[in-house]
């Protein structure tokens, strides 16, 4: 190679990796004014020093003009951030309970969607899907999503019996190379895995083989959301810790201490199957 198409392709690569850098920085900024929002409740923003909702996102590559689907939003802590997102350049799918499946569900698909009509002109753009498990529905039109992300789901789906249908779910609507952003409650390793995982912990190596298993290759880990002060071990399970204190004022200041659960953060590349 002539010293001339070397020095061209260095400044292609260099120019490459400034863009990268640059576009990061806008997307750490837009996150940045997004947190600050007046519209988000003090409640939310209590919650982002166990979430970490800047820095979980920004690793799993999240840009404002990306196709992206919240698998199981809840009651909506991560569509408020997604949804301003991507509202101009992108596309949010909120694949939601199936509201037929039981009336906690049918009761939260309708608050969530109360809420996202209370505030149109930050959620008007979302389309709310569902995520029927077994059903086999579409979360999102096949191979349109560049990045689906869930938080502290899998062990639902392991409890229902059908996590293997909601991750083929979530593959199915990715595009070839397309990013799944995962972070779920992690286990201690010395602890056999709970094929229904009652306790609401999912060990890591585990959900690494059953997410490969279904057409995916690990790409990333991150210790963003880790926290060893979490015992693992509560008779009420992970729901002990805040914010759902399930053992109620019992020794509350402890789990106080603790904080929110210890969790893994997971990045993976969807391949063919």
């Amino acid at each position: 190679m002539c010293l001339r198409v070397l020095c061209c392709c260095l400044i292609a690569v260099m120019a490459g990796c400034a863009a990268q850098r640059t576009g990061q920085t806008g997307t750490a900024a837009e996150l940045d004014r997004i947190l600050a929002s007046p519209y988000r409740s003090e409640q939310s923003r209590a919650r982002d020093p166990y979430r970490h909702p800047k820095e979980t996102l920004l690793f799993f590559g999240a840009r404002p003009d990306m196709t992206i689907v919240e698998v199981w939003p809840g009651a909506g802590w991560y569509t408020e951030i997604l949804a301003p997102f991507v509202r101009d350049r992108g596309i949010l799918y909120a694949a939601q309970l199936d509201p037929q499946a039981s009336e906690y569900a049918r009761r939260s698909v309708a608050e969530y969607r109360a809420k996202l009509e209370s505030l149109p002109e930050v959620y008007d753009q979302v389309i709310v899907t569902t995520l029927r498990g077994r059903a086999k529905a579409p979360i999102a039109p096949a191979g349109s999503a560049d990045l689906v992300v869930t938080f502290r789901n899998l062990h639902n789906w392991m409890t229902f019996g059908w996590a293997r249908e909601a991750l083929e779910a979530m593959h199915a609507a990715l595009k070839p190379g397309g990013v799944l952003g995962i972070v779920e409650h992690r286990g201690d390793p010395r602890v056999p895995q709970d094929p229904n995982a009652v306790s609401g912990y999912v060990n890591e190596d585990f959900a690494i083989a059953l997410i490969e298993s279904v057409g995916f290759e690990l790409i990333g880990r991150s210790e963003i959301n880790a926290n060893p002060k979490d015992e693992k071990s509560y008779e009420k399970g992970v729901w002990t810790l805040p914010p759902t204190f399930a053992a109620g004022d019992e020794d509350r200041e402890r789990y106080v201490a603790i904080g929110e659960s210890d969790r893994f953060t997971l990045k993976f590349r969807k391949t063919a199957k």
